[in-house]
């Protein structure tokens, strides 16, 4: 990979129970690769069957799906589960419309599956706030709505939200860097943030800072990019010249981090250890390979839209998870975030999705 990275790549930002069993897996279903050339054999989606009652054919469900258009890799590795678990099943027929980055687009692409009555709608929002009204129309006509990680505003607009632990990522990338700190007196720990205007950013930030401070430590250096590779490459080189010895550094995005690391090899730099986010296959790879200074990992894996399908054929057929007491699939699901380290990664190498 070539140090200087140029060339814009526009970044979305990205928003409790924790499932396991027969509807949908034990594990988190895998999320895909995402490229055109990924460099390997490895298939660019992983899907998991279903199993137990669950697992036989059922009434035909049609599930409807929208999310926004893929211009980074994890927004492309959601629409790619989310297509590819819908084939797993014989009793679903899967819908989507044309993704956009649009939000009246979006609004109206739902408008069209509403009128065509479909049984289930899957959303993931541009904008949960702007798309509170539609999807709550759907459910008003009777479509239970599935939201994906970006929250609606009302809980009159969902039957279920699945996501990611934006608030766990940030104590689990807390949690690492204390534990390989420990001893250390007054540490440098710098901080690389997303969007910091997005909710999202400001939770992982606070989990970062909850979880250090538990240790004693604290950030001493922050800098806030865009979830872009040149956004990222620009603030890291600023850090790096403020800052001329750290200790560890917490990327909040592993996309981004292509151009944190493009800016660290510039600077040849080396003398502290980094933690990434989100659980990219590009990451992943580097951290096996440990010849970087990228030793870990945080997950937030774009798995979340193969188990959104899973949940809605459930909805759909009126049923709920084999291994719960329950009879009705939960409210809210949130997603644990893992750390990924050269000691693991093998395990979740087929969850990576390529940036």
């Amino acid at each position: 990979m070539s140090d200087v990275i140029s060339g814009p790549r526009s970044g979305l930002g990205r928003r409790g129970f924790l499932f396991g069993g027969a509807a949908v897996g034990a594990t988190l279903l895998a999320a895909g690769c995402t490229s055109n050339d990924s460099g390997d054999d490895r298939p660019e989606t992983n899907t998991k069957a279903v199993g137990g009652d669950n697992a036989a054919k059922g009434t035909q469900v049609t599930i409807g799906f929208s999310a926004p258009q893929a211009d980074h890799g994890w927004i492309g590795a959601i629409a790619k589960n989310a297509e590819a678990q819908a084939k797993t099943f014989e009793d679903v027929t899967f819908e989507p419309v044309e993704p956009t980055n649009d939000v009246a687009a979006q609004i109206a692409a739902i408008e069209t599956l509403i009128t065509k009555k479909v049984g289930v709608l899957v959303v993931l929002p541009n904008d949960g706030k702007q798309l509170t009204a539609v999807a709550a129309k759907a459910m008003a006509a009777g479509i239970p709505v599935v939201n994906l990680d970006r929250v609606f505003d009302s809980p009159l607009a969902y039957r279920t939200w699945i996501g990611g632990d934006n608030y766990g990522m940030g104590v689990s990338a807390g949690n690492y860097i204390a534990a390989q700190l420990k001893g250390k007196s007054n540490p440098v720990i710098a901080e690389i943030a997303g969007i910091d205007s997005l909710p999202l950013t400001q939770d992982r930030s606070r989990g970062f800072k909850d979880a250090l401070a538990r240790a004693g430590f604290k950030v001493t250096n922050r800098v806030a990019a865009e979830f872009t590779v040149a956004s990222g490459q620009q603030v890291t080189s600023n850090l790096l010249q403020a800052a001329p010895k750290i200790d560890a550094v917490w990327n909040h995005d592993d996309d981004q981090g292509l151009g944190v690391l493009a800016a660290i090899r510039q600077a040849n730099r080396s003398e502290f250890l980094m933690v990434g986010g989100a659980g990219s296959l590009d990451a992943m790879e580097l951290i096996k390979a440990d010849n970087s200074v990228l030793k870990a990992t945080v997950t937030y894996s774009p798995s979340m839209a193969s188990s959104a399908i899973s949940i809605a054929r459930l909805i759909g057929q009126k049923k709920g998870f084999s291994d719960l007491v329950e009879n009705d699939v939960p409210a809210s699901i949130t997603l644990s975030s893992a750390t990924v380290t050269k000691e693991n990664v093998d395990q979740y190498l087929k969850t990576g999705f390529r940036s």
